[in-house]
């Protein structure tokens, strides 16, 4: 399935944030992007660092890559996690806690 149709998906189970973007689609709060999908289709969702090292561990993944670089703080979002958008729509409010807690931009 398309991409950027799953992650609307996604983000209808998140009631208190919304898309954003035209190509390149993301969310953000407070200031600070939180998250926000590659033109490959890759999801990268971002976390505390102490918790970034967590969940490459947990799924065996890597930092997440937009345009050809890296983007500090992401974590790329395995695909098997798409057939699961409760559990993605559980990263994503974590996210968005984390964020929330920074100093607003």
């Amino acid at each position: 399935m398309d991409k950027k149709v799953l992650y609307k998906e996604l983000l209808n189970k998140c009631p208190r944030f919304e898309l954003k973007g035209k190509n390149m689609l993301y969310t953000s709060a407070n200031g600070h992007m939180f998250s926000t999908l590659n033109k490959e289709g890759e999801l990268g969702i971002r976390f505390s660092r102490e918790v970034q090292e967590k969940y490459i561990k947990e799924l065996g993944t890597d930092y997440f890559k937009s345009y050809g670089a890296t983007m500090k703080g992401y974590v790329l979002i395995p695909e098997i996690l798409w057939k699961d958008l409760d559990k993605l729509a559980k990263y994503l409010n974590e996210s968005c806690d984390y964020v929330m807690s920074l100093d607003p931009k």
